[in-house]
């Protein structure tokens, strides 16, 4: 034994580290070291498995650790060294509590009884690192480490959810802060969650009190709920859907809605979440914006006078309506256009200038007149006071201003400066018919003794001729004093066919020189009417002279027709020529005053507005009409005096 032993040779068989088995002798049986070769190799392919294992949970990114029941550390993956900013090699051995600073060995105490008991433990954990102060959160599964059925440490799995904490905090604080309402709900119409935003803008105390109410006995009207929710089935997400809500306190909340539908796999919808914007204020300041815009465009229009707004250009920026009135144009014909395009080229000079002063602040306001062209080619006297217009910060940015057509108003201007030179006019006609009554007395007088005297019929025929004419001047001086002479109004018995006459007469040589011939007829039997003799003479003076013009139109003779007659209780004077007639489309409109179709300077348009309303002071009515072969014909009828009717007394003069 000692011999052989001694004459043995023993062969190395090549190991890997670590393997702590004895070299074979090279005269072992081939059995043994069959056997011995192939647990060689096992022993490589478990030592290769247990690094890929340390390298597999090296890759990890979550944390793994062991450690025993009095916090040594037993074995770490690389995650727990890269949190610690220690190297690998000096984590196994060490304490858990020179590591990490919370929690503290103390909290862990506490929960290491309930721990060995339940061997398990899930949760987040706040986990300090000494080293560096920071704070993480991970969300850990704590296993017991059993032998011989007691727990002897302690084997974890940890997840870093400091990123996803940090959001659900931020989130949370958002949740909570937003001023807009934030809502979860189920297609059942349950609340999940809200936000206080969202309790105080429906005035409930708080959030559990909300949650017990139904979504859909929160809408004022159910029909948008059920609208809303069919939307959902078309897409995922609705934006800024206006939605009426109920207050707890039964008053009406408008909202905008826009919200979400949570599906699952199967395109079910879990929940829906969403945001409301209460607009209940800004819907109650546009509606009482609405209203003071409304009455301002109302106020506005209903100015008689155009209201216009001009840029520091000088272009139209506003116009009113009236523009159409006054003008003629239409607003949107004014708007962008320049000042001064349509002014009388002899008056855009100073309506500029007070623009330009205005702009520059020179001026507050100015007033000017200046003439413009009507749409209708004809020119119009305006006047106009502007004002500068400044935005919030007094900075001026344009003119408003408002225009006042007044070319009337200079006619009638004109028309009272010609009333007051023809009544100085008719003072000095009834001085001088006064005069005149005397010489004409002493002519008839006269005349009669030298007719007497006549020594022959040849020169009675002459004074007789001279005593007709001194007859008919007499008459005419006696029409003018009856019409200059001023007097309060009086109404009495008139005789319409001898008022008529005398007008006639008055306007008689007129009528002459102008070649027209007048036909003068009288109904016998006409009953008298009850009226003011002065005014019915200025009404039929008035017709005549309007007839004589309109025949002055036309060429060859004219024929002026005048007819007195009664018709039943009424007597009727019809005043008819052969001039050209009233256009259809005007004749409505030729009584309203200061309507003319004459030239300036020729009328005022007061002649017929003034007849109209002597006439209705009567009891009477005047109608006009054109005729079919020419001319035109006025029909006044006054109702007839019955024989019993006494005169009205006069009425008493105004005192100063």
């Amino acid at each position: 034994m000692d011999t052989a032993a001694a004459g043995q040779k023993t062969a190395r068989v090549p190991r890997g580290p670590g393997t702590a088995f004895p070299p074979v002798a090279e005269s072992a049986s081939p059995n043994i070291q069959d056997r011995l070769l192939r647990l060689e190799e096992l022993f490589h392919v478990v030592s290769r498995s247990q690094q890929g294992y340390r390298e597999l949970i090296d890759s990890m990114d979550d944390v793994m650790f062991s450690a025993s029941l009095e916090g040594e550390i037993r074995a770490v993956n690389q995650r727990f060294a890269e949190l610690a900013e220690l190297p690998f090699r000096d984590l196994v051995g060490r304490n858990l509590e020179s590591i990490i600073e919370e929690p503290t060995r103390e909290t862990a105490d506490r929960a290491l009884a309930r721990f060995v008991e339940r061997r398990f433990w899930q949760g987040i954990l706040r986990i300090r690192m000494r080293k560096t102060s920071g704070v993480r959160y991970f969300d850990c599964t704590l296993r017991g480490v059993v032998k011989d059925g007691k727990v002897v440490g302690v084997s974890g799995l940890a997840r870093d959810v400091t990123y996803e904490r940090e959001s659900e905090a931020r989130f949370t604080q958002l949740f909570e802060t937003l001023h807009e309402g934030v809502y979860f709900s189920t297609p059942e119409g349950r609340l999940l969650d809200a936000n206080p935003a969202l309790v105080a803008m429906l005035g409930y105390e708080n959030k559990d009190e909300l949650l017990q109410e139904n979504v859909n006995e929160l809408y004022m009207n159910a029909e948008d709920r059920t609208g809303l929710l069919q939307e959902f089935d078309d897409q995922h997400t609705l934006r800024e859907r206006e939605i009426v809500l109920r207050r707890k306190d039964g008053k009406a909340l408008i909202c905008l809605d826009t919200s979400t539908a949570i599906r699952d796999t199967a395109g079910r919808v879990l929940r829906y979440q969403g945001t409301l914007v209460d607009i209940t204020l800004r819907r109650e300041m546009e509606r009482r914006l609405h209203q003071e815009q409304e009455f301002a465009r109302r106020l506005v229009e209903s100015f008689p006078d155009m209201i216009v707004v001009m840029d520091r250009e000088g272009k139209y920026t506003y116009v009113s309506a009236r523009m159409k009135d006054q003008l003629g144009y239409e607003p949107e014909e004014i708007l962008g256009k320049a000042l001064g395009e349509r002014t009388h080229v002899d008056d855009r000079k100073v309506l500029l200038e007070l623009h330009r002063e205005l702009m520059e602040g020179k001026r507050a306001y100015g007033t000017v007149e200046y003439r413009t062209l009507h749409k209708d080619g004809s020119w119009r006297t305006v006047r106009g006071t502007a004002s500068a217009l400044s935005d919030a910060g007094g900075n001026i940015i344009g003119v408003i201003a408002s225009a006042r057509d007044i070319t009337d108003l200079k006619r009638l201007e004109q028309q009272v400066s010609q009333s007051e030179r023809l009544a100085a006019m008719g003072q000095m006609m009834a001085g001088v018919a006064h005069e005149l009554n005397n010489p004409l007395t002493a002519i008839l007088g006269i005349n009669d003794l030298l007719r007497e005297k006549a020594p022959d019929e040849a020169m009675r025929r002459q004074l007789e001729l001279i005593q007709k004419q001194a007859r008919r001047a007499a008459e005419i001086v006696q029409n003018l004093l009856t019409f200059s002479r001023p007097r309060a109004p009086r109404r009495g018995q008139v005789r319409l066919d001898e008022l008529v006459l005398h007008t006639i007469q008055l306007h008689e040589y007129s009528l002459h020189v102008n070649n027209i011939k007048v036909e003068y007829t009288v109904e016998p039997g006409v009953p008298p009417v009850l009226g003011d003799a002065h005014q019915l003479m200025q009404v039929f003076l008035n017709l005549i002279v309007n007839a004589e013009q309109a025949i002055r139109e036309v060429d060859g003779e004219g024929k002026l027709s005048v007819r007195v007659e009664h018709r039943g209780a009424e007597v009727q004077v019809s005043i008819q020529d052969n001039g050209p007639g009233i256009p259809a489309g005007i004749l409505p409109r030729i009584f309203d005053p200061f309507f003319t179709t004459k030239r300036p300077g020729r009328g005022t348009g007061l002649g017929l507005s003034i007849c109209m309303a002597i006439m209705r002071e009567h009891g009477g009515t005047i109608e006009a009409r054109s005729l079919a072969e020419g001319g035109a014909l006025f029909t006044l009828s006054f109702p007839a005096m019955n024989s019993d009717a006494q005169a009205l007394p006069e009425p008493q003069a105004a005192q100063a």
